[in-house]
């Protein structure tokens, strides 16, 4: 066994898989996570609760801050706030702003931070590299890698092998390097991370994927799926991004037939799907989050060969915004109206129902839109806690009927616009994007986005 100022290893060492395991579980194998976001958090949290041992590091002061009070940082995160209090409490869980200091103490590696596209479009993968130069600096013989933020492909051979390498010292074959992407969604991380669905493991050589396997199944109780390199388990992650834009694109591209074609395309869509081997999407004013819209950008620009479909796919969906905006022009227009000088209400401005993330929302676009066609723009988000990013005028719910709006716009239906009263507002011009109203016995106008005019 690797042993280095009293800690242990799982990369090369000669223990059975019973031992590796007991060590792991029991705390002997500290844990380090790089990143404490939405993901992160809850990732550490679970890693906490099956080894004890863990300490967690990011860059913002106040996020380690409110963990070491025992606090969770991440809102409407079922049984997260409990979980982190409860494992602070008994000192198995901690963290640090200096991912240098977590890098000294780990042998286990979990870097789960943001890659993100630059205004090119082109992957940022600034961070991973920089949280790669801390961990190879920290790094001793016997320590093991897991990279699960989202890169393109071949970026854990040609990116982040060389700077451990680099930076430790260390060879190929003394550390191990495993690429185990996150599957999970903002709202239930906890239960995809513990066993939704089975993770997907990789590693840069058999070793490293055993040892991946070893972690994770007892992480994750829907068992493990070990990908035979490295490259095809990061390419699995980025081909499950890829599925929703570019089928989330086709459903958006046959909204657009609806009023042409007469029908309700929603309805055949849904029907379309009782076939065993469809599954398409659902229709909508965008595609928003830190996933679907920036994934395809790590296929289209690190490597040469063209990705017109994927290029198309992000074409539709970015264009979704503007389509929604046209249609309540074109709403505005049947009633002799002007959408210049009206009131509109936007509801819903976070990217996905319930989750406090703005990134690539269809919201910011359709806003700015409006507010550019000379509409006055309220912008409505009871789940959201900053505004700043937005064109228009911050409304609570309570606020909206004093505002006497001409016309709203349904963009992220949160739970709390169930208890809107329809019926005290004049007639609308609404827009539904989600097939989220029920408008019907109403005098106002509305369009649903696929399924036409109610």
């Amino acid at each position: 066994m690797s042993e280095l100022e009293g800690r242990q290893s799982l990369y090369g060492t000669e223990e059975s898989e019973a031992e590796l395991r007991d060590a792991f579980t029991s705390g002997q194998i500290p844990v380090a996570v790089y990143g404490l976001g939405k993901m992160g958090l809850p990732l550490a949290a679970v890693y906490g609760d099956v080894t004890g041992n863990v300490i967690g590091a990011d860059i913002d002061p106040d996020v380690v801050a409110s963990i070491e009070r025992g606090e969770s940082h991440v809102d409407r995160e079922p049984g997260l706030d409990e979980l982190v209090g409860e494992l602070v409490e008994r000192q198995e869980f901690r963290a640090t702003d200096e991912p240098a200091e977590a890098a000294s103490e780990a042998t286990v590696h979990v870097i789960i931070v943001p890659t993100l596209i630059d205004e090119q479009n082109r992957p940022d993968l600034s961070v991973v590299q920089a949280v790669s130069e801390d961990i190879g600096r920290g790094m001793n013989e016997g320590d093991f890698v897991i990279i699960e933020s989202t890169v393109p492909p071949q970026t854990c051979r040609n990116v982040v092998l060389p700077i451990l390498e680099e930076e430790s010292g260390l060879s190929p074959g003394d550390f191990g390097v495993a690429f185990c992407p996150e599957r999970t969604a903002s709202g239930r991380a906890l239960k995809d991370i513990r066993g939704e669905y089975p993770k997907v493991v990789g590693g840069a050589d058999e070793e490293s994927t055993a040892v991946a396997e070893l972690i994770y199944d007892e992480i994750n109780s829907s068992g493990v799926i070990p990908t035979s390199d490295i490259a095809v388990a990061e390419a699995t992650k980025l081909f499950e991004g890829l599925y929703r834009d570019v089928n989330i694109a086709l459903a958006n591209e046959l909204a657009r037939f609806t009023d042409e074609l007469g029908i309700d395309v929603n309805e055949a869509l849904e029907t379309a799907n009782t076939a065993p081997y469809v599954d398409l999407h659902t229709p909508g004013p965008g595609v928003g989050g830190h996933c679907i819209p920036y994934y395809p950008y790590f296929l289209i620009h690190p490597f040469e060969t063209d990705a017109p479909l994927l290029e198309t796919a992000r074409e539709v969906n970015d264009g979704m915004p503007e389509f929604t905006v046209r249609k309540l022009t074109e709403e505005f227009e049947a009633e002799g109206r002007e959408l210049q000088g009206s009131t509109v209400l936007v509801l819903g401005l976070t990217y996905r129902q319930g989750v406090n993330e703005i990134r690539a929302t269809p919201a910011l676009p359709i806003a700015e839109q409006l507010e550019t066609l000379g509409a006055e723009v309220r912008v409505v988000d009871p789940v959201l806690d900053d505004f700043s990013s937005f064109a228009g005028t911050p409304a609570d719910l309570d606020e909206i009927y004093a505002c006497d709006p001409d016309a709203a716009v349904m963009v992220t239906p949160q739970d709390e616009f169930d208890d809107i009263e329809w019926g005290h507002f004049n007639p609308l011009i609404v827009i539904d994007g989600r097939q989220s109203l029920d408008l019907a016995d109403t005098p106002h106008r509305v369009y649903t986005i696929g399924s036409g005019r109610q």
